[in-house]
């Protein structure tokens, strides 16, 4: 990933599913960054927003689904909120969030990657560490994207 210094990370659900998932593709890609940025005392950033999803996806039919019995994800869930600081939506989220639509045009399913990235600056975090480079280079004058892979 190139940094050195120890700014705040937001981790983007695409790499939580992929780090829980032993059969996901990027398993090991995704184990090794969260271990990097852990071993620099990284501070690494979820939300709300990215449990829910991460719920949803780890719980939607297909490929991903039944990997992990119900009691196993719950519990998962459980050591993501106590392990990762989590960033609370509020007021300051929304006002952020407004102003990303209206400056970026943000229409339909972009309105999730831009309350992610609204999330971000209401908290002050400065990256994103996501395999989901494309959904988020529209905002990278404010907020650096880190590439999974």
């Amino acid at each position: 990933m190139g940094r050195t210094d120890a700014s705040p990370v937001f981790v983007d659900t695409n790499v939580l599913v992929y780090a829980s998932l032993a059969r996901a593709p990027l398993n090991a890609a995704a184990k090794e960054a969260l271990r990097r940025l852990g071993e620099q005392a990284t501070p690494l950033w979820i939300s709300r927003q990215v449990l829910r999803e991460f719920l949803a996806v780890m719980t939607r039919t297909g490929e991903l689904a039944d990997q992990l019995p119900p009691e196993a994800l719950l519990e998962l869930v459980r050591y993501l909120e106590a392990h990762f600081l989590i960033a609370e939506d509020g007021a300051a989220v929304t006002a952020w969030l407004l102003e990303l639509m209206g400056r970026f045009q943000v229409r339909g399913k972009q309105v999730h990657d831009a309350n992610v990235v609204a999330t971000m600056l209401a908290h002050g975090i400065p990256q994103i560490l996501t395999h989901n480079v494309g959904d988020f280079a529209r905002y990278s004058e404010l907020v650096a994207v880190l590439p999974l892979a």
